[in-house]
């Protein structure tokens, strides 16, 4: 079964069989099928689209390409249980996420990915802590996750190898956005990891891979409809991603704002509510919780009374990363040289985000990959970044402070961010950070 000649029929729109696409995941995962043959299909896909049994053959052949883990013989006192996002600008709600429902009576293997086009990736963000293995062996992962309660690592060799091979080409081939290779990617990590639920965030707006919500709905469905089916309970929430998630982008700058929400020193609203909603659902998917409402109640108090803070440490120090990181982080999250406010000249509020621009400013800064081999800074970035309905100007707070490693940097990124913000005379009305809910 020739590859090319599998890329051939999905390029004039036919329908591939579950041999087919078994062969060319297993030629993938072989090294038999080249990086040009991997752009080819992902772009033939993008295009001609799949129906929902080449979706879930997919799916199924991506998870089977490595090793799908069993939690049964460790004796977990509780369900194992995850959420993934689609991706946005400042999207640190995984690094709170995990902890919480650790602290709750929750086993969180979350198999994270590294940054994919303007959004940042949870990987690249952990990888800004000093010490930190995002990639530890099954032993280890095991270990973790029964004494901290979560693990936050990349999808190694073991876990859906062949989708590691095609999630980087989707990164720099301009085939991010299609949903059935989304689905089939988040599904075969997720699907390996063994899992009893999993919430998903699907983000739309500026910020997102799906800018439309329609789009993002139908991403929604997608996954809840192949994971269900596939005996993974599932529920998503549509979030939006027309501003920063946060007041943060940039990996070490996220890993302090998570901090901060997590110890008590900080607290953004959207970002709390977010990370709130998604750990409710997910607890009541476990039979954690008899109902959302009682959900937040624990997600609360797992903030409030420092638990999940205290899983964070946890799991940052068996990873190898620093025991004090709660306590100093300053000490080990790297800062960048040139810090530089960007204001405009008159007062006005912020009415619109350009929150993708944001994430290529931010990723133009060093904090994310043009191609697969490029190394990340992860002191770079921004903060204090405003969103609509912030009133700014000469007097008031900036639209965004710029963290970069040369004043040429912080020039070009201060046009950047500039240009991305609409400033108006009058605030606009407060949208809800989520938008629906989805289940299967």
């Amino acid at each position: 079964m020739l590859p090319q000649e599998i890329i051939r029929k999905k390029r004039d729109g036919g329908t591939l069989s579950d041999a087919e696409i078994k062969g060319f995941i297993e030629g993938v995962t072989a090294g038999s099928v080249t990086e040009g043959q991997i752009a080819a299909f992902c772009m033939a896909v993008f295009f001609r689209k799949m129906g929902l049994e080449e979706r879930v053959a997919l799916t199924r052949a991506m998870t089977r390409s490595g090793t799908v883990l069993d939690w049964k013989p460790l004796g977990l006192p509780g369900p194992v249980l995850d959420k993934h996002s689609t991706g946005g600008v400042g999207d640190k709600v995984s690094l709170i996420l995990a902890p919480v429902v650790a602290a709750c009576g929750g086993f969180v293997p979350m198999i994270s990915g590294r940054g994919l086009g303007h959004t940042g990736g949870t990987l690249d963000k952990l990888d800004s802590i000093p010490g930190y293995v995002s990639l530890p062996d099954r032993p280890t992962l095991e270990r973790v996750v029964r004494d901290a309660g979560c693990a936050i690592i990349g999808a190694t060799d073991a876990f859906a190898p062949a989708d590691k091979r095609v999630y980087a080409v989707r990164d720099i081939t301009a085939t991010v956005e299609s949903l059935d290779l989304i689905t089939a990617s988040i599904l075969s990590k997720k699907l390996a990891a063994g899992l009893d639920a999993l919430v998903m965030d699907v983000k739309f707006g500026s910020g997102a891979f799906m800018a439309q919500f329609d789009d993002a709905l139908a991403l929604a469905d997608s996954i809840a409809t192949v994971a269900t089916g596939a005996g993974m309970p599932t529920v998503a929430l549509l979030t939006d991603m027309n501003q920063v998630l946060g007041r943060t982008a940039g990996n070490a700058l996220e890993v302090r704002e998570s901090i901060d929400l997590l110890t008590g020193a900080g607290h953004d609203r959207r970002l709390y509510e977010v990370t709130a909603a998604l750990s409710a659902e997910l607890l009541v998917l476990g039979g954690l919780a008899r109902d959302a409402e009682a959900g937040r109640v624990m997600v609360d108090e797992a903030i409030s009374t420092g638990r999940a803070a205290e899983r964070f440490a946890a799991m940052v120090a068996a990873l190898g990363g620093p025991a004090d990181l709660l306590e100093n982080p300053d000490t080990h999250l790297a800062e960048a040289p040139f810090l530089r406010e960007v204001r405009i000249r008159d007062e006005g509020f912020v009415t619109a985000v350009d929150t993708r621009a944001l994430g290529i400013a931010v990723v133009a800064l060093g904090g994310g990959r043009t191609r697969v081999q490029d190394p990340i800074d992860p002191a770079v970035g921004l903060s204090d970044v405003a969103g609509p309905g912030d009133r700014t100007g000469p007097h008031a707070a900036p639209l965004a402070i710029i963290h970069a490693r040369t004043e040429e940097a912080a020039e070009a990124a201060a046009e950047a961010v500039r240009a991305a913000f609409a400033v108006g005379h009058s605030a606009p009305a407060p949208t809800p950070p989520i938008a629906r809910r989805l289940a299967r």
